[in-house]
């Protein structure tokens, strides 16, 4: 029998060659995705971190805020359909941090969905500490993950208690306590491919 390492090799390998034959109907996909998103809501007791517009609360440290842009200062970053896409790098650093303003020093419970291109390789920073987030089967680094879906949306969640985070991915743990700051903001990386991140919500714990 083949070892499930070497058929998600195969699994990423084919995944690859159908994004390169077969790019009108992902992008038609992407399309009818783009138009219903604009309609979602936070869940009960959640506030959005993300509007769908534009990339209002979101800054490039020290001082560079984006309200009101569709778009970062070096086109790393956009916004539209309620969609915040992470582009390759065509200018700038390859590594760019794009943070909330605001920080989060109480417990919290966040939750947002990604849709990795094959083998994109992006983050996501809490309150400092990057929790990675990839096309998983192909980057890693959680390559044994068995409801991760490759170029589709998967759910992250992540459950901080006394600066302890628990993170899981379509429900699988990926990281069961790791440690945080007392306080900081929320944090995306762009580094290599696309990523695309989409309800992107918080919630405050007791």
């Amino acid at each position: 029998m083949t070892p499930p390492s070497k058929l998600r090799s195969h699994l990423a390998t084919a995944t690859l060659l159908l994004a390169a034959t077969a790019p009108l109907p992902l992008a038609l996909h992407r399309a009818g995705a783009a138009e219903t998103a604009t309609e979602w809501q936070p869940e009960s007791g959640f506030m959005s971190l993300f509007n769908g517009r534009d990339l209002s609360g979101w800054s490039y440290q020290p001082a560079e805020i984006f309200d009101g842009k569709t778009e970062a200062s070096d086109k790393r970053y956009s916004a539209a359909s309620g969609i915040l896409t992470v582009h390759p790098q065509s200018e700038g650093p390859r590594l760019r941090q794009l943070w909330t303003v605001k920080t989060f020093p109480k417990n919290f419970h966040l939750k947002l969905e990604f849709r990795a291109s094959p083998n994109a390789d992006s983050g996501i920073f809490l309150r400092k500490p990057q929790l990675q987030c990839r096309d998983y089967w192909t980057a890693g680094p959680y390559y044994t993950l068995g409801k991760y879906k490759p170029q589709d949306w998967n759910i992250v969640e992540v459950i901080v208690k006394d600066n302890i985070a628990r993170c899981t991915c379509n429900g699988e743990v990926l990281e069961e306590a790791l440690k945080l700051p007392e306080d900081g903001p929320i944090g995306l990386e762009a580094d290599r491919g696309t990523m695309e991140y989409r309800r992107i919500q918080i919630k405050p714990l007791e």
